[in-house]
């Protein structure tokens, strides 16, 4: 009994544009973060804060830890932000970081990308580039089951 109609082609059309979704929006975050690096205003900052967050019980990778970077803009407001996988080794509290920020909106596009950390560029790029591939894989599996 088929649970979709259209049984393994709808799957696959489905699945393919599921994650052809994500890998659109991982390749945003992407163009975001370049575009900050590239054309961003610089500023010095520092991480202001580690902590571990607990996703809850029942997933595989419980607990995640996450970084708070801080900054103070050119007209004197502190802005507070996490950003994505900032390396491998991550920072301590209180390391200083090069702080790349869109002065039209600080508060909601700000990276520490840039020389030396590139983990926020990395892994949307990994991202895209796998789910990218994993949709187009499906999409071509659709048209072949379906054409």
């Amino acid at each position: 009994m088929d649970v979709l109609p259209g049984g393994t082609a709808t799957f696959l059309l489905l699945f393919g544009l599921f994650l052809g979704a994500f890998a659109v929006r991982s390749g945003l975050r992407l163009v975001r973060v370049l575009r900050l690096v590239r054309h961003g205003e610089r500023v010095e900052g520092r991480c202001a804060d580690r902590r571990v967050v607990d996703r809850g019980s029942g997933t595989e990778n419980r607990y995640r830890t996450e970084y708070v970077f801080a900054f103070r803009t050119p007209d004197g407001r502190e802005v507070e932000f996490t950003d994505h996988a900032p390396g491998p080794f991550g920072f301590e509290v209180g390391a200083p970081v090069r702080v790349s920020f869109d002065p039209s909106a600080p508060d909601r596009r700000a990276t520490v990308a840039g020389p030396g950390v590139w983990g926020p560029v990395l892994m949307p790029a990994a991202f895209t580039a796998v789910l990218g591939l994993f949709s187009l894989g499906l999409l071509i599996a659709f048209a072949a089951t379906a054409g």
